[in-house]
């Protein structure tokens, strides 16, 4: 008899749910993984660099101080370290480096090496600073630099710079891309996202302010060649209203004559009524394009 009821008392217990093995309460599904929306492009990063001649390496090895301090990268791609002589790092990452200074001082000297690797002078791709700068050139970039840096390394703006300030940055599977920068965004915002950090091998053009003319003739009133700066966005509207107007007897339908790729003669009708009501887009003009404004016999 207490043989049965033993039994059936554990019988009971292995029917009931335990708290381990408990369901827990359903909630709201996790966020799907995954990696943060990625940020604009930029300049890579120190550890996906790789490493060309003429850099400036810093080594540093807790175990071995010998082996701590600059070394510079030959015209043939290595560097020279005691005890390990002459190691070929051209082509390869700071990671990639400290990786094969760890596998060959663990194989021979120490049974674990603290190696640690950064470039301190990207001499193979420098920052090149052209146009309408004191000292144009290549800079001498010890690390990462900002735009403002590198234009004040080179001297400074000069008075024909113009209002646009052009970064051409090539990566490392050659496509290559083009950032634009507003002087005035750069030196008067209080924002610095536009002071971006230059990488290596990235080109600053600063290109100079030029004189461009476009030709207004018929019934303005001021009619004749007008001068626009090469930032200015040239419009229609702003030809007309730099040469006064139309007078009273023009026609609202304006032709504007350009050269066109072929090298032939391109006219476009433009209706300055639907223009100014908002009705139609204003054209965007270029130097030596020829605005004619014909009388109206209506």
């Amino acid at each position: 008899m207490k043989r049965l009821l033993v039994f059936s008392f554990l019988m009971i217990l292995a029917a009931s749910p335990t708290r381990a093995s408990a369901k827990k309460p359903q909630g709201s599904p996790a966020p799907p993984s995954g990696s943060a929306p990625s940020s604009p492009p930029g300049p890579e990063s120190p550890s996906d660099y790789k490493i060309g001649p003429k850099d400036l390496l810093d080594v540093k090895v807790f175990e071995i101080p010998d082996l701590n301090g600059d070394r510079r990268v030959s015209d043939t791609g290595t560097i020279s370290l005691p005890l390990l002589g002459d190691l070929n790092v051209a082509g390869m990452t700071t990671t990639q480096v400290a990786d094969r200074l760890n596998s060959m001082l663990t194989a021979k000297y120490v049974n674990r090496a603290n190696v640690s690797v950064a470039v301190k002078e990207f001499a193979s791709k420098p920052v090149s600073i052209v146009g309408s700068v004191h000292r144009p050139g290549s800079l001498s970039v010890s690390g990462y630099w900002t735009l403002l840096q590198a234009i004040s390394a080179a001297g400074g703006l000069t008075e024909t710079a113009g209002r646009k300030i052009y970064i051409l940055r090539t990566s490392e599977n050659g496509l290559s891309d083009t950032l634009e920068v507003k002087v005035d965004d750069l030196f008067r915002a209080t924002a610095s996202q536009w002071n971006i950090t230059l990488a290596p091998g990235d080109v600053v053009n600063v290109p100079a302010k030029r004189t461009v003319r476009i030709f207004c003739l018929g019934e303005v009133k001021q009619p004749g060649a007008l001068e626009f700066d090469s930032d200015d966005r040239i419009t229609l509207l702003a030809v007309i209203a730099k040469a006064g107007g139309l007078t009273d007897r023009a026609s609202h339908s304006i032709r504007i004559k350009r050269r066109g790729p072929d090298g032939k003669d391109v006219e476009q009708i433009a209706n300055f009524n639907r223009i100014v009501s908002g009705k139609e887009a204003d054209p965007v003009l270029r130097g030596d394009e020829v605005v004619v404004a014909k009388e109206s016999f209506f």
